[in-house]
């Protein structure tokens, strides 16, 4: 992606870069996109951008994510004057600024969950990694080295972001097995759940994981229902894979989609590509397998 598609803040997690390589295995046209597991919705924003669907439904289970998402599509406006108020409230704080992320973690933990508050937690924490601790707080450390992103260069990637979505998304913060039984044929469900290789536990605010066995039974709900689908999980990093291959009996095809060199093979001096996994609904395998490859309205402005 050439940066010219909008985002947030960086979001541990997102699939904003990858995201023209998951456009190709998608449909020309979208009645709705749906996004059970959404994070920053980096693959809504880009389906939005590339102008395929009609409509859009964001969900996560994280509430206040979802609040954030909510507040910068409908009304952006609030949430930069929001956001900015807190942003420079850190300045006061001189050389000590890191205790201020610490003070806003402590107002949003007992209750503030404001979107201004959410977003300046994710500008300033490590990695814009969301982490919740086993008593439902949010327990992320600051990055020390930085102030978050200014509210300046927000505003014009969150007012960017309203246009492509406003008046046609549907916000919740549900189960995303709540989510299946809403879906209908004509729908687009694109899915992220947390990987098996990387957490493997719930915690009581926020997805640490999906269990294998659940996520697969439930995925028969679409099949069923004759939804077309699209799921990000796992995949391999320097020839090991990471989590198991969902059931065959599913209908999927997989495919693999490069993701880059690993950071992490990087620091141990081995420079491996990681590969992730995107599994494709039978539906939607003959679509994608005789049309020709999709040109991106990003990569036509490159």
């Amino acid at each position: 992606m050439n940066g010219k598609v909008p985002h947030i803040v960086q979001y541990q997690g997102s699939k904003r870069i990858l995201a023209p390589q998951i456009l190709e295995y998608m449909p020309d046209r979208i009645d709705r996109l749906i996004e059970p597991f959404a994070g920053m919705a980096a693959i809504s924003i880009a389906v939005a951008y590339d102008d395929r669907a009609n409509s859009f439904h964001i969900n996560d289970l994280n509430a206040p994510l979802v609040g954030l998402l909510k507040e910068a599509i409908d009304d952006p406006d609030q949430l930069i004057s929001a956001y900015s108020e807190v942003w420079e409230e850190q300045f006061k704080y001189g050389e000590n600024h890191v205790q201020h992320f610490y003070d806003v973690r402590e107002r949003f933990n007992s209750g503030e969950e404001t979107p201004a508050n959410m977003l300046y937690l994710l500008a300033r924490c490590v990695k814009g990694a969301v982490r919740y601790g086993k008593n439902g707080n949010f327990n992320q450390s600051p990055d020390k080295r930085r102030h978050g992103t200014n509210p300046k260069t927000l505003k014009n990637n969150i007012i960017a972001i309203s246009q492509l979505l406003k008046g046609r998304t549907t916000f919740t913060a549900l189960d995303y097995r709540e989510i299946f039984e809403m879906a209908r044929p004509g729908d687009l469900v694109y899915m992220d759940p947390p990987y098996q290789g990387v957490s493997n536990v719930r915690d009581n605010r926020y997805f640490a994981g999906v269990p294998f066995d659940e996520f697969a039974e439930a995925i028969e709900i679409l099949n069923r229902k004759g939804v077309d689908y699209l799921i990000s999980y796992d995949g391999e990093c320097g020839g090991k894979e990471y989590g198991e291959e969902l059931p065959a009996s599913l209908g999927c095809k997989k495919v693999l989609l490069n993701a880059g060199v690993s950071s992490q093979s990087v620091l141990l001096g081995k420079k491996s590509t990681t590969f992730e996994a995107l599994y494709i609904s039978k539906n939607l395998i003959p679509v994608f397998e005789h049309k020709p490859k999709q040109i991106t309205l990003w990569e036509a402005m490159a």
